[in-house]
């Protein structure tokens, strides 16, 4: 029979469980890990920025590109895909609008295994190994994390289906080091972002913050910590604690 402490202690885990891979699930499909805001995305579409347009929705689009007009257009950049934020109608005859659309390209999977170079749009300018790792590690990091924890909760019914508690413990374990994986998504997204904007300085007029998708991953780290440290203390305290009734019987 399960104390009444270990009982809860598995709900509250599995229900922090649930919330963080819902949380993390939401932040990797959701398109504002960063944002870019500038005074008048509508004027910068015009004209000059017509071909930096026709130029991000191309697929041979490359990185200093796409960034100028992320730049310009008041972009959002997620782990799948950007968008920039241009009028409905931009035809070289039409007057600049007011009313403004949100359109989006993916990442294509050559790009995200693509090489990074030292200076953006310069491929003749050698690989930036950094870069280049920490853009890879931010796509694979979250899949990582997300499987961790689909196989946690594998094992947990498993445990539920055998009626033992003791299997919570790899339940945590792989809790704890998808957590793990968590925060070096958000240490490497972080990183590769100051990289290049070292490399490609924002304009005075642009202004850039991590978005709400990057805030859903950051909570989802802690989460999943508190879910481990549930779900491996109360197998182990339930353990220890047969141990003891079990030898107290026998003496």
């Amino acid at each position: 029979m399960m104390d009444n402490r270990f009982a809860t202690a598995l709900v509250i885990a599995c229900v922090l469980s649930l919330i963080s891979t819902i949380y993390m699930a939401a932040s990797i499909g959701t398109d504002f890990w960063y944002e870019y805001h500038t005074q008048s995305p509508a004027d910068n579409v015009s004209e000059a920025g017509r071909s930096i347009w026709e130029e991000f929705v191309s697929k041979d689009a490359d990185e200093k590109t796409y960034t100028d007009a992320l730049f310009r257009c008041n972009g959002t950049v997620g782990l799948w895909r950007r968008c920039i934020t241009v009028p409905k109608n931009s035809h070289w005859y039409s007057p600049p609008e007011t009313d403004m659309t949100t359109n989006c390209i993916s990442f294509s999977l050559s790009d995200q295994f693509a090489e990074k170079y030292i200076e953006p749009g310069n491929h003749n300018s050698g690989t930036d190994l950094n870069r280049t790792y920490l853009w890879r590690l931010q796509f694979l990091l979250p899949f990582v994390s997300i499987g961790l924890m689909c196989f946690g909760a594998l094992i947990g019914l498993c445990a539920c289906a055998c009626r033992s508690l003791y299997p919570a413990i790899a339940t945590g374990v792989l809790h704890f080091l998808a957590g793990l994986c968590t925060l070096g998504l958000i240490g490497c997204y972080v990183a590769g972002i100051e990289l290049l904007h070292r490399k490609l300085p924002l304009p005075e007029d642009v202004k850039g913050e991590f978005g709400w998708s990057f805030c859903l991953a950051c909570v989802s780290a802690p989460l999943q910590f508190m879910a481990a440290a549930l779900f491996i203390w109360a197998a182990r305290t339930n353990r220890k604690e047969f141990t003891l009734l079990k030898a107290y019987r026998v003496a």
